[in-house]
C-alpha cells in the first residue's frame, strides 16, 4: 500500500530509558562545557544558505561559542570553511557578517590570505629565521558541505559524512526542492533561557492548546491523530493534520480561520459544516487538481499529506525544519559563550518558486521572494503583529518563565506524557553524547 506521506524503515518508537532531565542541564556552566567538549564539537553545524555566495570570494561569517568560522566560495565554485583566525598571531581576519573578497589580509600585520586558506603574502618575509612563511603556513581548515540548500561545517575531521548524520531527514524531505528555496524571512533574537528550550519545544505539541490557542481551527494537535517518530541517529518527527483540532468537541465545525484555507482553493466551508475535518482530503484533492494551474508545479512532486500536513522535523541538537505546503520554517537556538542562561534564537522562513508571483505571505507580512536581510534583536524588544498570533513570541515569552523556574529546587525531572516522549528521547541522546556512547 503507498503511503499518503514519506515514511523511511529507520523510523521507531523506543521506550525512554528514563534519564533524569534535570534543571542544572539549563543552566550549570559545568553542564555546557560538558555540551562543548563532548557535542558541539563532533556535530555538524548550519552556517548559512548556499545562496549567500553567489561569487568566488563570497563569504560568511558564522560565531559559534568563543569560535568563529568563515565560509568562503572557491574560484572553481566550491565552498570551504577555515577558522576565522590569521596563524600569524591569532588576530581575526572579518569581523563583519558576509561579504566578498578576492583575498583576507589581517588588518594587525597585512599578512594576507587566499581564498583556499594559503597565505600569499607578509610582511618582511625575509626577517623569520626559520624562512618565508608563505608556502607553508594555512588557515586552519574545517569540514564543510551542503545538503538542501545549507551550508553545514564542524569542528570534528573525523565527523560523519553529513548525508549519513542527517539521515532520515534528506530522505524524507526529498520531494522539496530545498536547494532552490528563498530564503524571505531571517531573524535573530537574542533571549534569555538555555539553547535546549527550543529542542524540548519542538518535540512535542503538547503546549499547542496553551500557547497558541489561535491554531485550534485548523491544526490537530491531539496525540490520537498525530504522527510520532524517532531515528536511531537521534533525529525525530512529528506530522500534525491540517484540519480542525480533535481535542475540542466543536472539531466538526468550520470556524473562520479554517474557512478562509478552504475557501482559497475554491470548496465552500458551508458544504462542510457538521464535518469540517473532512475538508482536509477536500483540500488534497483541490490542490492537486488546481495547484499547477495557479503556478505551484512543485505540488506534483508531493504526496497527499504533504499538500495539506506540517512535517516537524527536529534535528539533534539544535535544528527544526518545519516543512508545510508552502514553504519551510527553519529554527536554530545556539548556546551564549559564556552564559548558559542565554542563547540566539534563529528563525528562518524559505519558499519555493510559484509561477506568475514575485510575493508570499509569511507570519510579518507580505514579502517579495527575494533573498532577505538579517535582522537581529533581543527578545525584550521584538514585537510583531500578526492576524495568527506571533507563535515566537508565544513561545519565547515561555522559554524566559520556564528557564526561571528550572533553577527552582522543587524542580528535579519532568513528568512526562507518553506524546512527549521525543523530549526524553532528545535528552538521553544528549548523553550519550556527553558519555562518550555516541
Amino acid at each position: 500500500m503507498t503511503s499518503s506521506y514519506p515514511t523511511h524503515p529507520d523510523a521507531m518508537r523506543p521506550e525512554p530509558r528514563g534519564d533524569a532531565i534535570t534543571g542544572d542541564r539549563y543552566y550549570s556552566k559545568e553542564f555546557a562545557a560538558r555540551e562543548w567538549e563532548h557535542m558541539w564539537k563532533r556535530i555538524w553545524h548550519v552556517g548559512g544558505r548556499v545562496a549567500q555566495l553567489e561569487e568566488p570570494g563570497d563569504f560568511i561569517v558564522h560565531d559559534f561559542m568563543h569560535e568563529s568560522v568563515l565560509i568562503v566560495k572557491q574560484e572553481d565554485g566550491g565552498i570551504r570553511a577555515f577558522f576565522n583566525v590569521c596563524m600569524h598571531r591569532g588576530n581575526r581576519l572579518v569581523s563583519v557578517d558576509e561579504g566578498g573578497m578576492d583575498s583576507f589580509t589581517c588588518p594587525y600585520h597585512n599578512w594576507k590570505w587566499g581564498l583556499d586558506g594559503s597565505l600569499q603574502e607578509v610582511q618582511d618575509p625575509e626577517d623569520f629565521p626559520q624562512g618565508n612563511p608563505c608556502g607553508k603556513l594555512k588557515l586552519k581548515e574545517l569540514p564543510c558541505d551542503t545538503w538542501g540548500g545549507f551550508i553545514f561545517w564542524s569542528f570534528d575531521d573525523n565527523v560523519k559524512p553529513l548525508l549519513e548524520y542527517l539521515s532520515p531527514i534528506p530522505e524524507l524531505m526529498a520531494n522539496r526542492d530545498l536547494e532552490n528555496y528563498t530564503r524571505v524571512v531571517w531573524k535573530t533574537l537574542r533571549v534569555n533561557t538555555n539553547w535546549k528550550f527550543a529542542s524540548d519545544n519542538f518535540n512535542e505539541a503538547y503546549h499547542i492548546p496553551a500557547v497558541h490557542p489561535q491554531f485550534e481551527p485548523m491544526i490537530d494537535d491531539h496525540y490520537s491523530t498525530t504522527l510520532f517518530e524517532m531515528y536511531p541517529t537521534g533525529h525525530n518527527r512529528m506530522i500534525e493534520k491540517l484540519q480542525p483540532s480533535s481535542r475540542y468537541p466543536d472539531k466538526d465545525s468550520v470556524k473562520p480561520l479554517w474557512a478562509d484555507v478552504l475557501s482559497a482553493w475554491d470548496l465552500n466551508p458551508d458544504d462542510f459544516e457538521g464535518r469540517a475535518q473532512e475538508g482536509r482530503i477536500a483540500l488534497q484533492q483541490a490542490r492537486r487538481k488546481l495547484g499547477p494551474e495557479r503556478g505551484y508545479k512543485y505540488f506534483e512532486k508531493y504526496l497527499d499529506d504533504e499538500l495539506t500536513d506540517q512535517m516537524h522535523h527536529t534535528c539533534f541538537p539544535n535544528l527544526t525544519l518545519t516543512a508545510t505546503p508552502e514553504g519551510l520554517h527553519m529554527f536554530r537556538t545556539e548556546p551564549d559563550a559564556e552564559d548558559p542562561n542565554w542563547s540566539t534564537f534563529d528563525y528562518w522562513y524559505m519558499v519555493p518558486a510559484v509561477e506568475g508571483r514575485d510575493e508570499v505571505e509569511t507570519l510579518y507580512g507580505t514579502r517579495p521572494i527575494e533573498e532577505t536581510e538579517h535582522s537581529t534583536d533581543s527578545y525584550e524588544e521584538y514585537e510583531a503583529n500578526l492576524d495568527q498570533g506571533d507563535f515566537l513570541t508565544q513561545d519565547l515569552s515561555l522559554a524566559v518563565t520556564q528557564q526561571q523556574g528550572l533553577r527552582s529546587m522543587a524542580f528535579q525531572d519532568c513528568y512526562l506524557s507518553d506524546q512527549e516522549a521525543r523530549v526524553r528521547r532528545f535528552h538521553e541522546v544528549l548523553n550519550d553524547y556527553l558519555e562518550g556512547r555516541r
